[in-house]
């Protein structure tokens, strides 16, 4: 028998030889240990620990090596990279610093933008600007008085670029109110809300055509900043009572647009900041939606609007006699008119008005707010300071005249 070595070629096979010859022996050729008499034999347990003691040696050689390898660096770490899958959370802000509910304004800008459009008024000697808000889909539109005062022409500018001809339906110059209206439709409207629960600091978002540029309607935000507000539209106009404040910039061209809340109802109509105010102080004013809602229905009815007369003139009460007659406030009476509701009840200059039909009163603009509504004809308890004295009288209201 032979076998073949690579180098050398064919060899003869040589037996080992015997165990007394060598110096390793496998456990098989050792000889089994005595066993005492009267003992049964033991089992042989040396093979079993060479054979342990070689496979620990076997893994800590493999350990050994692996270690070797990776300080090597024979790994190849590109070939293979495992990451751990690890589930992320994202956290998104619920509430503002104010503690309310994170706007959504661009959803809202999205869904408003195409109710508000912008108008091109032609006025004798000028072409003025301003905006105005889509509230039914036949087509009406509210927007301010001093918009379209004089116009001689309207002209209404959708969202989408388009231009229809608009007609003035009917004007109130002393809530700044005005309704148009442009043939076709239906038309997107905006979501009327209310002003009656606003909060001094809740969000508020203004949406109007700024001076006229194209490019559709743009979005302000800010808070309400204040309420029940006394403001003059211009030096000429009437004195608004209850606006809302706010400081969402409304733009010169944005009269007319809407102020929206967090949810994106209409709680008011833009007007022009106050004269004096506006720019400098960075505030603007609305009408409430209410009321402005209110004026429109009627308008669009009969065309005009009608409002109660009681018959006074005043201010509000100064701090010095409120204090003196322990009052919060009240609409202290200067003139009474002849031949008015007041004169005929009784009321007479000096009286400072306190209340009506158990409603607070603390100024003039409060007065005209407790009776704004009211139908001509209609009777209400007027509560007055007289002499230190609480008095109340019977009014029935009249239609204002001319």
């Amino acid at each position: 028998m032979e076998f073949v070595d690579p180098e050398d070629g064919p060899q003869p096979f040589r037996e080992p030889p015997p165990p007394d010859d060598r110096l390793w022996r496998h456990p098989s050729e050792l000889p089994a240990p005595a066993t005492p008499a009267g003992r049964p034999p033991r089992k042989d347990t040396r093979s079993r620990q060479v054979w342990l003691f070689a496979g620990i040696s076997a893994v800590g050689a493999s350990i050994l090596t692996a270690g070797l390898i990776a300080v090597t660096g024979a790994f190849d770490l590109r070939s293979t990279t495992v990451t751990p899958v690890v589930e992320r959370q994202v956290v998104r802000p619920e509430s503002t610093a104010l503690g309310g509910p994170v706007p959504p304004v661009v959803e809202i800008a999205d869904r408003l933008r195409p109710a508000i459009a912008q108008l091109r008024v032609h006025l004798p000697d000028q072409v003025a600007t301003g905006s105005a808000v889509m509230f039914r889909s036949d087509g009406h539109l509210l927007t301010n008085f001093g918009v379209v005062d004089g116009a001689v022409d309207v002209q209404v500018v959708l969202s989408s670029g388009r231009q229809l001809s608009g007609r003035v339906v009917g004007t109130d110059r002393d809530t700044d109110t005005a309704v148009i209206k442009i043939d076709g439709g239906p038309f997107p409207v905006a979501t009327l809300g209310t002003a009656t629960d606003l909060k001094v600091g809740q969000t508020a978002i203004a949406i109007g055509s700024p001076r006229g540029l194209a490019g559709g309607p743009s979005v302000t935000v800010g808070v309400v900043s204040a309420l029940h507000r006394q403001v003059r539209s211009r030096t000429d106009g009437p004195t608004l009572v209850d606006m809302v404040q706010t400081d969402a910039p409304i733009s010169p061209g944005s009269s007319g647009g809407a102020l929206l809340d967090d949810s994106g109802a209409v709680i008011g109509i833009t007007t022009v900041a106050a004269s004096g105010e506006g720019g400098a102080d960075g505030l603007g004013f609305a009408t409430p939606i209410d009321q402005a809602r209110s004026v429109a229905e009627e308008l669009m009815e009969t065309g005009k609007v009608v409002h109660v007369w009681l018959g006074v003139e005043g201010s509000d009460l100064d701090g010095v006699t409120a204090s003196q007659l322990r009052l919060d406030g009240g609409a202290m009476v200067a003139q009474v008119s002849a031949g008015s509701p007041a004169e005929l009840a009784g009321v007479s200059a000096h009286d400072v008005i306190v209340g009506v039909d158990g409603t607070t009163v603390r100024s003039m603009g409060e007065l005209v707010v407790a009776l704004r509504g009211r139908a001509p004809g209609a009777w209400v308890a007027i509560d007055v300071m007289r002499d230190n004295e609480r008095r109340t009288m019977r009014v029935q209201l009249a239609a204002r005249p001319g």
